[in-house]
């Protein structure tokens, strides 16, 4: 019975919380409303008995969100003077979002303790499901898993590289011009008169 509550409670908020991310008007409350669904839909998977997806759901797109939280802060340019100024007033959305996820981390710990077991298909019966996803995944799926990681590496840099901009009046350093200085070119010796500035 209580697998059945909180099975209904986290796709309730899941459900809920999705449709608050294209429905909000600010991006920073996209943001919080889409970590609310990670956490609920880690939530489900933990009352599935898939620890690994649950752990990798917060850890890597959980991690993701606040990335994509900096670009927004980037590309869209936030006033973050005039969103602190009614800070006080959204106080009270900001502790309910809180004790949502507060509830349903107790709730998915007490069921998983004390509910009931669900039977997982593991390769060994011997070993978690963490540890049958890691055999799996480093034996037999090693070299996929290490192309997407190069496949990631090199989204990751285009990203960098679309989102740099060269702007006018901006001092960049020279890398080169900086290794093929000389004694005579990088120091100049200047005779000051006494009482006299160098401007």
């Amino acid at each position: 019975m209580l697998t059945v509550i909180s099975f209904y409670l986290l796709a309730f908020v899941a459900v809920a919380a999705a449709f608050m991310v294209v429905a909000a008007r600010n991006p920073v409350h996209s943001v919080m409303y889409l970590i609310l669904t990670f956490f609920s839909a880690a939530g489900l998977f933990i009352l599935m008995g898939a620890e690994f997806l649950a752990l990798l759901l917060v850890m890597v797109y959980v991690g993701a969100v606040a990335v994509l939280f900096l670009f927004v802060v980037m590309m869209l340019d936030v006033d973050f003077v005039e969103m602190k100024q009614g800070f006080l007033k959204h106080i009270g959305f900001g502790l309910l979002v809180a004790g949502i996820l507060l509830l349903e981390m107790i709730m998915v710990g007490t069921t998983y303790v004390w509910g009931d077991k669900t039977t997982v298909v593991v390769r060994d019966g011997d070993v978690s499901n963490l540890e049958a996803f890691g055999q799996v995944l480093y034996t037999d799926y090693a070299g996929i898993f290490e192309a997407a990681g190069f496949v990631l590496l090199v989204a990751m840099i285009g990203a960098i590289v679309l989102t740099l901009r060269d702007r006018d009046g901006v001092r960049k350093q020279d890398a080169t011009a900086q290794m093929a200085r000389t004694k005579e070119t990088g120091m100049e010796m200047v005779d000051i008169e006494p009482g006299q500035g160098i401007g």
